[in-house]
């Protein structure tokens, strides 16, 4: 049996019992008031009055008894409106979400459902909209991503295929074809890797050894596998070593790894002539390492999006300037370890990336 039938026939079968109960209560409880009654009109009669009294008493128990059997009917009538009315309501709420779901299952994520009202029905709905509205941005993430590796591995595969057309023309030597083929094949497999470790992070299946590190060591390891970089694009290279035992809590190799994304970072967006420079705050349980450049900084409203997946503040960058997940896997690495990764920043004002991390 379907859902409107069977609330209807529960409701209906409510009522009936409703009514029984309300006639057999009226005929129970009505007996000390008729026969209250039936004694005062008695003392108003006289003494004749004392014969009428069982015609009196059994006429008004007739009398409530028929009335309440004629409204009956009507009672019964309005009880069943209410009813159906009642089961209409619950059942297209119940319509709405399957079809709701329906529609979700078919790839309708846009889909919502009316929200009025402050019942369990209305909560349900609240917590299906918020259901779909996860599920419409975690498909539109899937084809941003797959629209961004794409375009991503867009221009190596053309290069591959353009070097590997001019060797089979004559146009480059073999060997040099062969470098460039490398070289583009490399940067692919640089990409698949990063990716790679952006779902494990995301999953939070990366794994961690997590200990004291030296932050001078980490700041000095940096400084000599980026201080040659820095120079060539003819950028000045700041590193304020803390002073004193300062250690952290973290896996080395990670760490390493969330640095060199911010340098990299840095590296591309400061232009020659300006400064980037990586210091350290330390606080009570926490150590804050900066990474700031005198780039052209970040529009408030890219500010939260720079962390995600391909994303590019500036369009015209083009492709091949790093992975594009550079900045999402530091800052779940960051995450990972229990620090966090932020950014402060204005046109003009250059970017200043935080990675707060614990204290050992």
């Amino acid at each position: 049996m379907r859902l409107f039938p069977r609330l209807l026939l529960n409701h209906l079968m409510c009522v009936a019992v409703t009514a029984a109960v309300l006639l057999l209560a009226a005929e129970v409880t009505a007996q000390p008031f008729i026969r209250h009654h039936v004694e005062q009109m008695v003392d108003l009669i006289g003494p004749r009055g004392t014969s009428l009294r069982g015609d009196l008493t059994h006429g008004m128990r007739d009398t409530l008894t028929r009335a309440l059997l004629a409204a009956l009917p009507l009672a019964l009538l309005v009880a069943t409106g209410i009813a159906w009315a009642s089961a209409r309501r619950v059942t297209a709420s119940v319509r709405a979400l399957q079809s709701g779901s329906g529609a979700i299952a078919s790839g309708e994520y846009a889909r919502r459902l009316p929200e009025a009202g402050q019942d369990e029905l209305a909560d349900l709905a609240r917590s299906f909209n918020r259901m779909a509205g996860t599920l419409e941005r975690v498909e539109q993430t899937r084809v941003e991503l797959i629209g961004n590796v794409a375009h991503e591995l867009r221009t190596p595969v053309s290069a591959v295929r353009g070097y590997a057309e001019a060797a089979q023309d004559g146009v480059l030597p073999a060997g040099q074809a062969l470098a460039a083929i490398a070289r583009e094949v490399a940067g692919m497999e640089r990409l698949v890797q990063d990716l790679s470790l952006v779902s494990r992070v995301e999953a939070g299946r990366v794994e961690l050894k997590v200990g004291d590190v030296p932050l001078a060591e980490l700041f000095s390891q940096a400084q000599d596998r980026f201080a040659l970089a820095f120079e060539d694009r003819g950028i000045a290279f700041q590193v304020d070593v803390p002073p004193g035992p300062l250690t952290v809590r973290a896996d080395p190799e990670r760490a390493q790894q969330i640095l060199a994304n911010l340098l990299r970072n840095a590296l591309r967006h400061t232009p020659p002539g300006g400064t980037v420079r990586v210091s350290a705050q330390a606080e009570a349980t926490t150590v804050a390492v900066s990474v700031a450049d005198t780039g052209g900084g970040i529009a408030p409203e890219h500010l939260e999006r720079v962390f995600e997946r391909f994303f590019r503040a500036d369009p015209a960058r083009t492709p091949g300037e790093g992975s594009g997940v550079g900045l999402t896997i530091a800052r779940g690495l960051a995450r990972a370890m229990g620090g966090e990764l932020g950014v402060r920043s204005g046109p003009g004002q250059g970017s200043t990336f935080t990675w707060t991390v614990r204290r050992a």
